[in-house]
């Protein structure tokens, strides 16, 4: 899997969300096709209102409630590490990100 160089700081360069929300989602794809992975229709819509939700979190400050890390024990390493480096493209947001982005990405990868 190729390492992400991209960094996107919401605040500081003042980007826009929305321009922001679909790079990612064109980023996220990529990463899900070298695994051979996919979403159907309604997954995909699923995918892209947290990532939209996740921007806008990186762009306000608004923090998540609390995780219960318990929770994700199941899920693989390899949906947790796609869904750090999609949340470390995001300057400023907590590693609880990556949990529940996690999600998306195991059942994209039981897809394939």
């Amino acid at each position: 899997m190729s390492e992400s160089h991209i960094r996107f700081n919401m605040v500081e360069d003042n980007l826009e969300p929305t321009e922001v929300t679909k790079e990612l989602l064109m980023i996220i794809d990529g990463w899900l096709k070298e695994e051979g992975a996919y979403t159907t229709d309604v997954q995909q819509q699923m995918l892209e209102s947290h990532v939209k939700a996740m921007v806008l979190r990186a762009k306000t400050g608004e923090p998540l409630p609390e995780v219960d890390r318990s929770l994700f024990e199941e899920i693989s390493s390899e949906s947790m590490q796609l869904a750090e480096r999609a949340v470390n493209t995001l300057s400023g947001l907590p590693i609880e990100e990556a949990y529940l982005l996690s999600v998306h990405f195991e059942i994209a990868r039981s897809n394939t």
